[in-house]
């Protein structure tokens, strides 16, 4: 099980935002107990400038993007592709995060202190990877976020740059969902911070800030999935 850490000296309220304001703070730190309280009160942490190199900005998008358990779109192809790849759970949580930190893929924000923030909250045991893998024993991509009772947050996903990894990402996605519902508890979430054109034709959808924190209470009364509490392969 996840261990606790210290808590945090820092204080999140989402009290008197502005409706559509996204970056709601600047500063603070990347400690466990700050990155948890921030999830816990609807805020992840994104660098501001270019690459995410200048001050820690937080953010809480207004509408936030969620992808609904039961909503997941899953093309023919996509299902395809799904038999094509073995998923795997915690096997490689920081070659994902080094993929996903790639500085050739556009738009990167991952630094080396956000890496490093990540992978101690994966030592802990909160912050997670799912691997999709060729049956040649090649990382073909994956997915890794943070996972709090029943909240799971993504925070990116990749997958490798030749042609056999194509739609690993979209499989770890297909397996994540898969893995969330399994037990039949309405209240998951699985959070994906902004909808994109990519991830609405997956069936995400965008909800008003006001209501993206009445799931996130529900969801973090839940217990944590089995499936998470340690490495695992299908």
């Amino acid at each position: 099980m996840p261990v606790e850490p210290p808590a945090t000296g820092w204080q999140f309220s989402l009290q008197r935002l502005v409706a559509r304001e996204d970056l709601v703070g600047v500063g603070a730190d990347l400690r466990p107990g700050t990155l948890l309280a921030a999830y816990r009160h609807g805020l992840f942490p994104m660098g501001l400038g270019e690459r995410g190199r200048g001050p820690l900005g937080w953010w809480s998008p207004d509408p936030r993007g969620v992808l609904p358990l039961d909503g997941l779109v899953v093309s023919r192809s996509l299902r395809a592709a799904c038999r094509r790849f073995e998923i795997r759970l915690d096997t490689a949580f920081e070659q994902v995060l080094a993929g996903c930190a790639d500085p050739r893929r556009p738009g990167r924000w991952i630094t080396p202190r956000v890496a490093a923030a990540y992978t101690e909250l994966h030592r802990l045991g909160w912050a997670h990877s799912v691997e999709a893998w060729l049956p040649d024993g090649r990382l073909a991509g994956g997915l890794y976020g943070v996972a709090i009772g029943g909240l799971f947050a993504g925070e990116s996903m990749y997958h490798a740059p030749h042609r056999q990894a194509r739609d690993a990402s979209k499989v770890a996605l297909v397996a994540l969902v898969r893995l969330l519902a399994a037990d039949g508890a309405p209240d998951r979430l699985l959070d994906v911070q902004w909808a994109s054109p990519h991830l609405a034709s997956l069936g995400v959808v965008q909800v008003p800030r006001t209501a993206y924190l009445g799931l996130l209470d529900r969801a973090l009364r839940l217990d944590l999935p089995e499936a998470l509490t340690g490495p695992t392969r299908s």
